[in-house]
């Protein structure tokens, strides 16, 4: 039945797509990037879809152009509402560059980030230095979130190297791996020039991936959305999520929308 938070159509309609995971969920989650909301919106954004969110990510290094009050004042609304927050991967790389983890990590802390990304998507990080970065946020308090895939499509990696980090960052602490998409979600790891998501390169990482409720796939496209919900289940990983889009992203994950309600009911009619 729907679920309890939207109590006006409660008892009403089944979901077509059944099974959604409601939070505290491991599975399911949706990954928020905020690149600049305001106070208003932001409230706004939590107050009609905390159920749906999981994390917000402050994209890139966004969060350092922020009035500390605000940006304290976002974080804390972000855990009053049980979603969790944390800084984008490009930062934290510019931090590992200028020799000063350390300090981020003590930084992020004090201003209240839950998780940290982990990333090298723009960066040459070495296997070492990256799970040491990972050991050193765990023990600094902080939910471990890395990135795999690198953004510019000329430096694509092997689908063999990407399962292999994936594996490794998993056993050295990493909470959760996400493969790169970002917010174009075009020409990088599974998604071609256009945006669709390239079935064979997907298929050979879903073949070596031995945890997928682990690994959150970086989807900012609707179609993107789509295609891995109708292979995947509604309860697959998505990130990059646009603000705007979360209720609409929900309904696609249960059948609510045109486009999966049709695939649904084509499977059920083959049935």
């Amino acid at each position: 039945m729907l679920e309890k938070t939207t109590a006006a159509w409660n008892d009403v309609l089944e979901f077509p797509i059944g099974g959604r995971q409601q939070k505290p969920r491991r599975a399911g989650l949706t990954m928020v990037i905020d690149k600049g909301l305001g106070l208003t919106e932001f409230r706004d954004l939590l107050e009609v879809a905390a159920p749906y969110i999981d994390f917000i990510k402050l994209g890139f290094g966004t969060s350092v152009f922020y009035p500390a009050a605000i940006l304290r004042e976002k974080i804390r609304l972000a855990r009053s509402y049980s979603v969790d927050i944390f800084p984008g991967g490009t930062f934290f790389e510019v931090a590992v560059l200028q020799g000063r983890l350390s300090l981020y990590l003590q930084t992020a802390r004090e201003l209240g980030y839950t998780f940290i990304e982990i990333s090298d998507g723009t960066i040459d990080l070495s296997r070492t230095v990256r799970l040491a970065a990972v050991r050193q946020a765990r023990a600094a308090g902080f939910g471990v979130i890395t990135e795999v895939g690198k953004k510019d499509p000329r430096d694509a990696l092997s689908t063999t190297y990407l399962l292999s980090q994936i594996a490794v960052d998993l056993e050295a602490g990493a909470d959760y791996v996400i493969v790169e998409g970002r917010e174009s979600g075009q020409g990088v790891v599974i998604y071609d020039s256009r945006g669709a998501v390239r079935e064979d390169l997907l298929e050979n990482l879903l073949a070596g991936i031995k945890d997928p409720d682990r690994v959150i796939w970086e989807a900012p496209q609707k179609q993107q959305q789509q295609a891995l919900i109708m292979r995947l289940g509604p309860n697959v990983n998505l990130g990059n999520v646009q603000p705007g889009d979360i209720l609409a992203l929900e309904a696609l994950r249960v059948g609510l929308r045109g486009d999966t309600l049709k695939t649904t009911l084509k499977a059920a009619g083959a049935g």
